[in-house]
């Protein structure tokens, strides 16, 4: 029994297991959130390229288009 627990003392394979996990949970932290906040900068982004066009481009409305299938 003692020579059991001497050998999970010096074993280093659960110690880098472990050095591992808390890598993997840090990279995934910082993807997390960058990606959350690439997403509000992008959101914002479209919505002032999206009022640009809008204000470029008046909106078009069933009246003022011109009428198909009506051929002759």
């Amino acid at each position: 029994m003692n020579k059991l627990i001497t050998k999970f003392a010096k074993s280093e394979e659960g110690v880098t297991a472990l050095e591992y996990g808390l890598i993997a949970g840090v990279i995934a932290l910082a993807i997390a959130s960058t990606v959350g906040s690439l997403g509000t900068t992008l959101k914002s982004v479209f919505a002032a390229i999206e009022a640009q066009v809008s204000t470029a481009v008046p909106a078009t409305t069933p009246a003022n288009t011109p009428a198909t299938g009506t051929g002759g």
